[in-house]
């Protein structure tokens, strides 16, 4: 199994610019691309580089959440800033998360993988835990080696 951790985390708040991911959540090839071209774009239109002069930290967000029955990606930094083109402030409850580490070339590489993990590996096989919704991230902490490197956090309550 994957290697991963359960730890316990206060509340936290991201601020975010999102999509609405449009293809179905199985398909997981059209995701990854609707994701990647969204990436792409706020690194390109300084979207991005605007969230990460307000942040409180070096650390990317990459947030996964459903809105009213909507599937929405977002781009996100912690702060207590605001900004007139972020979409939506996303608040994370105060609990016990499913941390797994990893590494990428690239910030989309690591969410990806970490994702595939998580979801397709760790998850399934937890029998203690169980996720319940709400939203989720791959967190991008930084680079060494030439990869990036950071983690996924899921909320999860115990079985």
């Amino acid at each position: 199994m994957a290697d991963y951790t359960i730890v316990e985390k206060d509340s936290f708040t991201v601020l975010g610019i999102g999509t609405e991911l449009k293809s179905d959540y199985t398909d997981f090839a059209g995701i990854n691309k609707e994701k990647a071209d969204f990436w792409q774009a706020v690194k390109q239109d300084g979207r991005l580089d605007a969230l990460k002069s307000i942040a409180t930290n070096h650390y990317i967000f990459a947030v996964n959440e459903a809105v009213n029955n909507k599937m929405m990606h977002y781009a996100g930094v912690m702060t207590e800033a605001s900004l007139p083109e972020a979409t939506r402030l996303i608040q994370f409850p105060k609990g016990e998360y499913l941390v797994v580490k990893g590494e990428g070339q690239t910030g989309e590489e690591l969410s990806q993988k970490l994702t595939g993990i998580a979801f397709g590996q760790v998850l399934p096989e937890v029998k203690d835990f169980a996720y319940v919704g709400g939203p989720n991230a791959t967190v991008e902490m930084g680079q060494k080696n030439g990869l990036v490197f950071g983690e996924m956090w899921i909320p999860v309550v115990r079985k």
